[in-house]
C-alpha cells in the first residue's frame, strides 16, 4: 500500500533546513548567458506523418506563426529531420520530425535555450553542476550543445550566427520538471545558479490534484529566471498517466475557451479542468502525441 505524502511540520522544517544547507554549497556566481524567455523553445518530437497536423492544431489552439518547414541535419552525427519553429503568444516550439533514426541522446532534451555565448554557457553549466552530454557542435543556424542537470533533466543550449528577433511573449510558459526527493534540492540549487533565477514559491504541501493524486500533498517549487519559468514537481514517482509526460504548462486567459479550440483542432482532453492553488488547469494531447498542461489564473 502506498504511503500518503502528508507532510508534518517536522518534515517540512527538515526539508527547509536541507535546502538551506545545499544552497550554502553554491560556488561563486557564473556569468549570465540568457537572452530572454521568448528565445526558449520546447522541443517536440513527432512522426513525420503527424508533423503538419500537429503544428496546425497547436497554432489553431494558441495562435501564432510558423517558420518554413525544412529538412536538415541538426545533430553532430548523420541524420535528417523535418524542422519548424512555432512562435505563439504563450510559448515557442521547435518541432522535429526525424526521417532517420534519432541519434542518442537527442529526443530526451526538453527545452532549448538561446544563449549569448555558447562556450561561456557550456562552461557555466559545467561550473554549476551540469554534465555536458553532447559537446558544442555546428548546426545550419549556429551551434548547439546538450547538457544534463542532476535528476536527469536534459536541456539544449544554442547560439545563432545571426541573432533572431522575436516578440515578447504574452505569457511565459512553465517548463514542468519532475524530479525525485533525492535530487530536487541539488537540481534547484544548480539551475538557479546557472539561470540567475529566483524561487517565487516553495510549497511543501501543494495540492496533490496537480499530479493526479487528489487525496495527498507534494512539494512544488516555482522558479522565474531570464530563460523562463520552471515548475519543479518533487514526487516519489508514483504518477498516474499522463502526469510526468507533459513538458510545459501554458497560461491562457480562459481554459474552457482554449480547450474548445484545441478539441476543434483535433486535440484530446486528458484531464478535465480542475481548480487548485488559484488556478484552473487541464491536460491535453495534441495530434502526434504532444501532451501539455493548460492553465489560467482563477479570478479572486
Amino acid at each position: 500500500m502506498r504511503t500518503t505524502m502528508v507532510l508534518t511540520f517536522a518534515s517540512a522544517l527538515a526539508g527547509a533546513v536541507a535546502f538551506a544547507a545545499v544552497a550554502q554549497l553554491s560556488a561563486a556566481p557564473t556569468p549570465e548567458v540568457a537572452v530572454g524567455p521568448q528565445y526558449s523553445s520546447t522541443h517536440v518530437y513527432v512522426a513525420p506523418a503527424d508533423f503538419d497536423r500537429f503544428v496546425a492544431s497547436f497554432v489553431a489552439t494558441f495562435g501564432g506563426t510558423t517558420s518554413k518547414t525544412g529538412v536538415f541535419t541538426v545533430t553532430p552525427t548523420p541524420s535528417l529531420t523535418m524542422s519548424q519553429l512555432v512562435l505563439t503568444p504563450v510559448g515557442n516550439l521547435s518541432v522535429l520530425g526525424f526521417e532517420t533514426p534519432v541519434p542518442y541522446p537527442f529526443g530526451a532534451e526538453r527545452t532549448g535555450y538561446l544563449v549569448a555565448d555558447l562556450d561561456a554557457a557550456v562552461q557555466a553549466a559545467r561550473d554549476d553542476g551540469a554534465d555536458v552530454m553532447v559537446s558544442p557542435f555546428p548546426d545550419p543556424l549556429g551551434r548547439d550543445a546538450i547538457i544534463q542537470w542532476p535528476g536527469g533533466v536534459n536541456m539544449q543550449l544554442y547560439w545563432h550566427t545571426t541573432s533572431p528577433r522575436y516578440a515578447p511573449l504574452a505569457t511565459v510558459p512553465e517548463n514542468r520538471i519532475y524530479v525525485s526527493e533525492d535530487r530536487a534540492d541539488v537540481f534547484i540549487r544548480d539551475f538557479l545558479a546557472f539561470s540567475h533565477g529566483v524561487v517565487t514559491s516553495d510549497d511543501l504541501a501543494a495540492p496533490g490534484a496537480e499530479i493526479g493524486r487528489p487525496s495527498e500533498v507534494y512539494r512544488r517549487v516555482r522558479i522565474a529566471s531570464p530563460v523562463g519559468k520552471l515548475a519543479v514537481l518533487v514526487t516519489d514517482g508514483d504518477l498516474p498517466w499522463p502526469y510526468g509526460r507533459e513538458l510545459a504548462g501554458y497560461e491562457v486567459s480562459s481554459v474552457p475557451e482554449t480547450l474548445d479550440k484545441a478539441v476543434a483542432a483535433g486535440a484530446e482532453v486528458l484531464v478535465a479542468p480542475y481548480a487548485t492553488d488559484g488556478r484552473v488547469a487541464a491536460m491535453v494531447r495534441f495530434p502526434g502525441g504532444y501532451i501539455a498542461e493548460i492553465h489560467a489564473i482563477a479570478p479572486p
